[in-house]
C-alpha cells in the first residue's frame, strides 16, 4: 500500500506523532551489526548492570507461587504500601498506598497523568533540555507543550523568573526531570523551592516531577523531591520507577505518587489501557524496595566512575564543550564547533548529520541533541563498559579529526 494511502487511514493524533530517536537510532545501529559492523552502542539510556539477584529470586519464587493472575489495577497493596513507605523515607512525602498507581514503566505513569490533566489547548511548561517522549506525549493528550530553554552556563536548569515568564492563562501542569535526561543537571533543594513558590502563587498549576534517576546522584546534598514542599503538595505527581536505579528496563515497572483524585483518574484510565502491570514484576519490585539498597549504590559509584573518564577523555577532543552532569549516566556535550565543516564526503549541518556520521564512520550510536530541544548537542551514554566507552571515544576522536 502507498504511504499516502496508509497517511490517510492512520489517524491525525497518530500521523502527527514523531518517532523517538532514541529507538530510531538504534534501530539503525542494528542494522549496521548485522552487516558485520562492531557498533558500540551508545544511544540507549539503559543499565549495563544484569537484574540483582535478590529480585530475579523473587521472580521466580512468585512463578513457583503461581503468583500469575490479574493484580489490581494500581498495582498489589503490598507493593503499593512499600512504595510509600520508601516515598516517606528517601523523599518526605506523606502518601498512602491509596494514592500510589503502579503501571508498566515510569514512561506510562508519564502518559497517565497528562492524559488525566490535559484538555485541548492546555499548556504544559517543559524544562529543556527534555526527555524525548515529553513533548509527544503531550501532543497526544492535545496539550501544547511550552519549551524553557535551561542554558548551558546554568549547568542546563531553568531559572524560577524563566518559569514565571512562561506561565499563561492556559498552563495547566510543569513537567521536568531530575536528574535529567539528557543534561544529568539535578536541582537542589533551593532552586526546586523557588519555583514552588511560584507554582504556589498559581493555584491551577500542577507539577509533575520524573525523579526515575533518583538514586543515581553525585551531589554531596541528599535528593530532595518538590513535592515534600508543603505549600504545593497536593498538586504534585512524583513519578518514579525500577528500570534506572534497580537495573529492571526489560521489567516495565514504574509508579506515581499523587493526590487521590488524581491517582482514582489514572486507575480508571489504565483499567481501559493495559490494566495491571505484570504480576510477577510486581512481586520482584517489592523485593527491590524491602530489601538493602546496596546493589543500586554500588551501581551509582561505578556510574561516577566512568562519568569521570569519559570526561578525561572528551576533554582531549578539540571543539567539544561538556558540563559536568550532576546524575543519571549521560553526558550531553556542545558539538557545534564542527557544523558546516565536512569530510568531503558528508557536510555536518547539525546534530541529526553528526550522530549519523559517527554512526557511520566510526560506528558509534549516540542520540543528537534534536531530539531532546538542544540542536547543538549529542547525547553519550556512560552505561556501558570502561573498554566500550574508551573505545568509543577513540573512534570519535579520530572520526572528529577528518572534519575540516
Amino acid at each position: 500500500m502507498e504511504l499516502v494511502q496508509v497517511a490517510q487511514l492512520l489517524s491525525d493524533r497518530v500521523n502527527a506523532l514523531a518517532e523517538s530517536e532514541t529507538i530510531a537510532m538504534a534501530k539503525k545501529a542494528r542494522e549496521l551489526a548485522a552487516q558485520g559492523h562492531k557498533v558500540i552502542k551508545l544511544n540507549f539510556g539503559e543499565p549495563d548492570f544484569p537484574t540483582p539477584q535478590h529480585i530475579k529470586d523473587a521472580a521466580k519464587q512468585a512463578i513457583d507461587d503461581n503468583f500469575s493472575y490479574y493484580t489490581p489495577v494500581a498495582g498489589i497493596n503490598e507493593l503499593r504500601q512499600a512504595i510509600a513507605d520508601k516515598l516517606k523515607r528517601d523523599n518526605n512525602l506523606d502518601w498512602k498506598a491509596e494514592n500510589i498507581v503502579v503501571s508498566t514503566g515510569a514512561k506510562q505513569s508519564i502518559a497517565n497523568a497528562l492524559l488525566c490533566l490535559l484538555n485541548p489547548g492546555d499548556e504544559v511548561i517543559v524544562f529543556t533540555p527534555y526527555w524525548v517522549s515529553y513533548s509527544e506525549m503531550i501532543k497526544l493528550a492535545e496539550g501544547t507543550a511550552v519549551l524553557v530553554e535551561g542554558k548551558a552556563e546554568n549547568g542546563y536548569k531553568v531559572t524560577p523568573q524563566q518559569v514565571r515568564e512562561a506561565i499563561t492563562p492556559r498552563t495547566k501542569a510543569i513537567l521536568y526531570s531530575s536528574p535529567c535526561n539528557p543534561t544529568g543537571a539535578v536541582f537542589t533543594r533551593a532552586e526546586l523551592e523557588a519555583i514552588a513558590e511560584i507554582v504556589a502563587e498559581n493555584e491551577n498549576i500542577f507539577v509533575i516531577a520524573d525523579e526515575i534517576y533518583e538514586y543515581i546522584n553525585f551531589l554531596q546534598e541528599p535528593y530532595f523531591s518538590i513535592g515534600s514542599i508543603a505549600a504545593i503538595k497536593d498538586r504534585v505527581a512524583t513519578i518514579n520507577g525500577f528500570s534506572k536505579g534497580f537495573a529492571m528496563t526489560g521489567w516495565r515497572i514504574g509508579y506515581m505518587a499523587a493526590p487521590k483524585w488524581l491517582a482514582n483518574a489514572c486507575d480508571k484510565l489504565q483499567g481501559q489501557v493495559t490494566s495491571a502491570t505484570c504480576s510477577i514484576t510486581q512481586k520482584a519490585a517489592l523485593a527491590g524496595l524491602t530489601s538493602p539498597l546496596t546493589p543500586t549504590y554500588e551501581m551509582a559509584k561505578v556510574y561516577l566512575q566512568r562519568r569521570d573518564l569519559v570526561l578525561g577523555l572528551l576533554n582531549d577532543i578539540p571543539g567539544i564543550k561538556t558540563e559536568i552532569p550532576d546524575g543519571a549516566f549521560y553526558l550531553f556535550p556542545d558539538v557545534s564547533a564542527y557544523f558546516g565543516k565536512s569530510d568531503g564526503e558528508s557536510v555536518i549541518k547539525n546534530s541529526d548529520d553528526l550522530s549519523m556520521y559517527l554512526l557511520n564512520k566510526a560506528y558509534i550510536a549516540l542520540v543528537p541533541g534534536s531530539a531532546f530541544g538542544a540542536d547543538k548537542c549529542i547525547r553519550i551514554s556512560y552505561a556501558a563498559a570502561n573498554e566500550d566507552l574508551i573505545e568509543a571515544i577513540r573512534r570519535m576522536k579520530e572520526a572528529l579529526a577528518k572534519l575540516q
